[in-house]
């Protein structure tokens, strides 16, 4: 086919190629966004509901988000589908349109003026319907062979180089009750994540300098003590309103709650700019960020091996124990959680077919990173620390050899894991957020015609903005992550994948017939299991529910 005959979609090609990355930086983002500090937490987990029964919850957990996964992977693609049949539509309909006025004119005298022609060609572009759909689509001069070729070709359906966010699935393939909803689970999701990563920096930044008694002695409080807790985000108002009066450092005036405003200001200024740019822009960033995430599991896996070489297990966890099942659901449902910005970190992947291997590669690297921190750690330690960090703790406060030395480097370099885990995944999440607030609320196929200030500045401001303010005066935010991780999460990934999966399949069928097969459909078609996610949809969130009376 000759260059001429080409029609182009979504804009410049070399355009697209200088913003995209390669899989292996793909993968990173992936894996940065899926492992949080909730992975911390899973040795204390296993421990509680027995090391056998966890292994295989964990695995099953890991499985069913890949399933999901597949599912927003194959709704991705039937968007990219059925935007490309509309697009075909219209430059029939178009052509079609032109063709008959043409044969009209030949009735009428043939010889105009200039002036004449521009305004018969003015009047037939604003009588054709189909003209204002057309703002994306460059079109060549010969378009009568071109969507006929096209219908014919699969590949030139179902692809993943347009970025759909979720907001513009759901707009397409919802009616207006399930736009509403998914609209209100995403933004309750979106911005209680980032009130809960901004206060947890915050909080956390604040008692890794501010004065604290010795991290060695761990009768008394740590700097993991109070990381454990701007993590969990429960500390008691008493404990807030204290920071309003108990100095940071005896030799200032400052409070530990004005070291925690002046950490939250910075944090936001340092890192709610990437809410303007695009995904590909933290590149580096997530670079850095996966290479410190990586020392810090391989470090504590190490240490936990070492102790069972040399020292033998010391802890005995049971094998299966029904009653910690809530509490390891609890904490295992959201470990593996991606789906909300999946559009964002895949359609800038280059080698496209390559996106499925990317994904398992990462789920099961992630499962057996989560596996191996837990086992070792269970048996490793007698006893297991909520937050699994505060295990590696020197116990010597008055040793200052190199060893202790060390001992105490690696104190703060694990208090500082949290606060790296947490700033990889803030842009991520706040660019997702801004994408989904503009698809709310603006048209996007004109969206060039806004203005700058609405384009680039108004919707970072207010996907960065309102976790701010909340967070700035309030540091217990308990009632928040509880409803924000549980419900809405589960609405995030199990539900929405499942809905949109449906619908799109039946859209798809609808206008494109069943010859036309999806390259990107995911390896669980069968009906059975979108009943099947529900199932375990409604299981998991009954669990949790259940740990929440339980932990009351």
């Amino acid at each position: 086919m000759s260059d001429r005959n080409r029609i182009e979609f979504g804009g410049n090609t070399s355009a697209n190629q200088a913003g995209s990355y390669s899989k292996w930086v793909g993968f990173i983002f992936i894996f940065n966004l899926i492992v949080g500090t909730g992975a911390l937490t899973l040795p204390a987990t296993f421990a509680k509901a027995g090391w056998l029964l966890s292994v295989n919850v964990i695995l099953c957990l890991a499985l069913i988000s890949h399933m999901t996964v597949t599912f927003v992977i194959e709704a991705m693609a039937a968007v990219n589908a059925v935007k490309t049949w509309q697009s075909f539509q219209v430059l029939k309909r178009s052509y079609d349109f032109e063709n008959s006025h043409v044969n009209d004119d030949d009735d009428v005298e043939n010889v105009e003026t200039s002036s004449g022609m521009e305004e018969h060609t003015a009047e037939r572009e604003t009588d054709d319907p189909c003209a204002t759909l057309l703002p994306r689509i460059k079109i060549s001069k010969r378009l009568d062979r071109m969507p006929v070729y096209a219908q014919h070709s699969t590949l030139m359906y179902y692809r993943l180089d347009e970025k759909f966010e979720l907001g513009e699935m759901a707009t397409l393939f919802f009616n207006d009750v399930g736009r509403i909803l998914f609209y209100l689970c995403i933004c309750i999701y979106l911005y209680g994540d980032l009130s809960i990563y901004s206060a947890a920096i915050a909080k956390s930044l604040r008692d890794l300098f501010c004065d604290h008694v010795n991290a060695t002695d761990s009768a008394n409080f740590t700097i993991f003590d109070s990381t454990m807790d701007s993590l969990n985000l429960t500390l008691s108002n008493n404990e807030t309103d204290n920071d309003g009066v108990t100095l940071c450092w005896h030799a200032y005036t400052l409070t530990r709650l004005n070291v925690y405003r002046l950490f939250l200001t910075g944090f936001i200024i340092i890192f709610g700019p990437f809410a303007v740019f695009s995904v590909q822009k933290t590149k580096y960033l997530q670079i850095v960020t996966a290479l410190f995430r990586w020392c810090a599991f391989i470090f504590m896996i190490s240490i936990a091996v070492k102790l069972l070489i040399t020292d033998g297990a010391k802890g005995h966890p049971p094998t299966v124990n029904v009653f910690g099942i809530p509490a390891l659901f609890g904490a295992c449902v959201y470990s593996f959680m991606c789906h909300h910005s999946l559009p964002s970190l895949l359609a800038p992947i280059r080698n496209k077919h390559a996106i499925s291997k990317i994904l398992c590669a990462d789920y099961l690297l992630i499962c057996i990173f989560y596996i191996l921190l837990a086992m070792t750690g269970i048996f490793a330690f007698e006893r297991i620390q909520d937050l699994y960090t505060l295990n590696f703790i020197p116990d010597q406060i008055d040793d200052y050899s190199f060893r202790a030395k060390l001992l105490v480097g690696i104190d703060y370099f694990l208090a500082l894991f949290p606060i790296c885990t947490l700033s990889a995944s803030f842009p991520i999440i706040a660019i997702t957020l801004r994408n989904n607030l503009q698809t709310l609320f603006l048209d996007m196929t004109h969206f060039e015609s806004y203005n700058l200030f609405v384009r680039r500045i108004l919707f970072p401001l207010l996907a960065v903005l309102p976790p701010f303010v909340i967070t700035y005066f309030t540091e217990s935010l308990t009632s928040l992550v509880a409803f924000t991780g549980s419900y809405a999460g589960a609405g995030i990934q199990y539900v929405i994948p499942v809905a949109l999966v449906h619908y799109a399949r039946t859209t798809c069928r609808e206008l494109l017939g069943s010859g036309v097969v999806n390259q990107f459909e995911s390896p669980f078609r069968s009906n059975y299991w979108l009943f099947f996610v529900l199932l375990w949809t409604a299981t998991c969130v009954s669990l949790v529910t259940l740990n929440f009376f339980f932990e009351i």
